[in-house]
């Protein structure tokens, strides 16, 4: 596989990590947003195929597996996979851009493993678990049950924080977009 350069945005769900990597793709105009593949369902009509997610069945997912062609993958909740295919990463090297990734904890840990020196990856918190929950309740998709287990796997998720290559607190967006676009040029320019 070709190389290049890998910028990995790992959070808790409802940190602001996709509103971070939306607008630096938005102001860096050679990064190329890695597409992940899932067997969850699309939230509402605004998801489309193939911009937001691949939506692969539980069967194909599990081919795709079987046949190595995930760079690395995992069980999120109990029957979501998510994943990042291979051919995704090519694809955007192929077009001479870095690949962004917008990824959870977990995902964001194997991605910095396998890409090493020509990964940074960045850790997006909240101030505090109540900021979390309530970004998570304006979304308007979090049933109690599904809002307590986000909740749960925010406060394991943060135990990792020390892994990542920097953190950007997300409690002002015009100041945390600021140093996230700050930090990903630095690094491209490197």
């Amino acid at each position: 596989m070709k190389q290049g350069k890998a910028i990995i945005f790992s959070a808790p769900s409802g940190s602001g990590k996709t509103s971070l990597v939306r607008h630096l793709i938005k102001n860096i105009p050679n990064l190329g947003f890695s597409i992940s593949a899932c067997t969850r369902d699309k939230r509402g009509r605004h998801e489309v195929n193939g911009k937001d997610y691949y939506f692969l069945s539980q069967d194909e997912f599990k081919r795709k597996i079987d046949e190595d062609e995930f760079i690395e993958w995992e069980e999120v909740y109990e029957g979501n996979f998510y994943g990042t295919l291979k051919e995704e990463i090519q694809r955007i090297w192929d077009s001479e851009k870095a690949v962004i990734f917008d990824v959870d904890v977990k995902g964001g840990l194997a991605l910095k493993k396998y890409f090493g020196d020509q990964a940074l990856a960045i850790f997006v918190k909240v101030p505090s678990l109540e900021v979390l929950a309530s970004r998570l309740n304006d979304r308007g998709t979090e049933s109690e049950e599904s809002l307590s287990r986000r909740i749960f796997k925010a406060q394991f998720e943060a135990k990792f924080e020390p892994q990542f290559d920097v953190s950007i607190l997300n409690d002002d967006f015009a100041g945390s977009s600021a140093e996230a676009e700050d930090l990903v040029k630095k690094f491209l320019a490197s």
